[in-house]
């Protein structure tokens, strides 16, 4: 329903398919109205997407990928992706999720990495505070 909204707001002028209405394409607003309505919508759907598709890294998990020479690829953020789906739906909130590359603790409920550790390092850490593990 938002999106149809957008689109109308994006394109007030268009007329039916074959018609010789001409089409503002201006980035102007018609009012500051329809400038905060359009943000607002905007904002709602990218946080819809982002809570439905985006893996999002704490502060934390960036500085240890960055120390530990890890980086998440395509196929590293789809396996992390279907880790998550899993977690939700068994009800984990505070997970594992090991991968062949590396270990990553995350916060299921706001689609989270709190920190991650290289596969090589895994032996030697003791993870706590955890309530599911899932390997992908």
């Amino acid at each position: 329903m938002a999106n149809s909204k957008i689109n109308n707001m994006l394109i007030p002028n268009v007329s039916k398919i074959g018609g010789q209405k001409k089409v503002d394409v201006s980035n102007k607003p018609n009012s500051s109205k329809e400038a905060a309505e359009f943000k607002n919508l905007l904002e709602q759907e990218v946080s819809q997407a982002k809570d439905k598709h985006g893996i999002q890294l704490s502060i934390h998990a960036a500085k240890r990928l960055k120390e530990r020479n890890l980086t998440i690829d395509g196929n590293e953020f789809f396996k992390l992706q279907d880790a998550f789906k899993k977690l939700k739906d068994k009800g984990g909130q505070d997970s594992l999720v090991i991968t062949d590359k590396a270990a990553y603790i995350v916060d299921v409920n706001n689609n989270k990495v709190v920190t991650a550790i290289n596969k090589e390092s895994i032996q030697d850490n003791v993870f706590t505070k955890i309530d599911s593990t899932v390997i992908v």
